[in-house]
């Protein structure tokens, strides 16, 4: 178990999506979920035991207090989250089908988190007994004063001894919106991780090389150029998703160390209901993993049961316990009664 609370630093979203599997504005109707890729590791590690702290921005209004709520349902500590002036951070899906690919549309331009102050946030106290710190590059890709803010925080966390973990989430649209330097940025913050959620075309960004070969050996080949650069790294973790069509992905999952690596076999997920925050359900089951004291392998296959269960569920977040990871794994498919 976590000796220590898992703080997320991220913004909160809304998310508004197409019901059923219809187009934004089809009929006029959209369901609403809390969301952001912080925020979701937050409430899957809650729901798998962990203590868990969230820090962000949200505004002062039923949409950022009702964010709030949400995560605090599920055992979240929302301590950290500041009530601001601004408007709430939104983005728009159109779920896939069959040979046609999710679409998503951001509204999320000067949010009341995306507006916050770098210095708005006491790193000193908002870490105060924590484990570790996890960030995503989503946070820093929203602009300047967000991009300090990140770097503050892992700062902070390095000078206190806290580990920290970053996933990757490079994206692309968000760090072309203003006049930013996404690679110097990524690399400050992964020099102060101990753990990089990313694949080698994430290191391929960071180190400014392409890597030969294929697949696991691709994989490896990254992985050790990233520990050759980045003296605190200790993991790498990613998934290798091969999407046959919307309702059928095959995943497997992979954990690279200084010493050596692990990769599953692939699974086959069928029948998709929803796999946005399939990435934030696998960086969940890894952390779970690295905080229960689990092995190499074990831990692997923890993130990929996560990942693959989240898929199954609509929303942003895994909600599943630690029954649920065992019985994926015992490869338990009929009810349980």
């Amino acid at each position: 178990m976590t000796k220590g609370r898992i703080v997320c630093f991220g913004e909160l979203l809304l998310r508004l999506t197409a019901p059923g599997r219809e187009l934004l504005m089809q009929s006029g109707r959209l369901d609403v979920h809390v969301g952001g890729a912080e925020a979701n590791v937050a409430i899957g590690l809650a729901c798998l035991d962990h203590p868990t702290a969230m820090v962000s921005a949200v505004p002062d209004n039923p949409l950022g207090r009702g964010a709030i709520a949400a995560l605090r349902a599920q055992g979240v500590d929302t301590s950290g989250v500041q009530l601001r002036d601004g408007r709430m951070g939104l983005y728009f899906l159109s779920p896939g089908a069959g040979l046609r690919a999710s679409d998503i549309v951001y509204d999320r331009a000067a949010s009341a988190f995306a507006e916050a102050p770098a210095d708005a946030f006491d790193w000193d106290a908002l870490l105060n007994g924590a484990a570790r710190l996890h960030l995503s590059g989503i946070t820093p890709a929203l602009g300047p004063a967000t991009a300090a803010a990140a770097i503050a925080a892992a700062e902070a966390a390095q000078a206190k001894g806290i580990a920290v973990s970053f996933d990757g989430n490079y994206r692309a649209r968000l760090w072309e919106a203003w006049d930013s330097d996404p690679k110097s940025v990524l690399t400050k913050l992964v020099s102060l991780a101990d753990l990089l959620f990313g694949n080698h075309r994430d290191i391929s960004l960071l180190l400014g090389r392409e890597f030969s070969g294929d697949g696991a050996d691709r994989r490896r080949e990254a992985a050790e150029a990233a520990f050759a650069a980045f003296p605190n790294l200790q993991r790498i973790a990613s998934t290798a998703r091969h999407v046959d069509d919307a309702d059928r992905h095959r995943i497997a999952a992979r954990v690279d160390t200084r010493e050596r690596g692990f990769q599953t076999d692939e699974v086959v997920v069928a029948g998709i209901i929803d796999r946005i925050g399939g990435g934030d359900a696998f960086a969940t089951g890894i952390l779970h993993g690295v905080h229960s004291g689990q092995g190499l392998e074990d831990t692997v296959r923890s993130g990929l049961a996560v990942a693959c269960l989240k898929h199954s569920l609509p929303g942003d977040a895994s909600l599943f316990r630690r029954t649920d990871i065992d019985a994926f794994l015992e490869g338990g498919l009929d009810v349980r009664r």
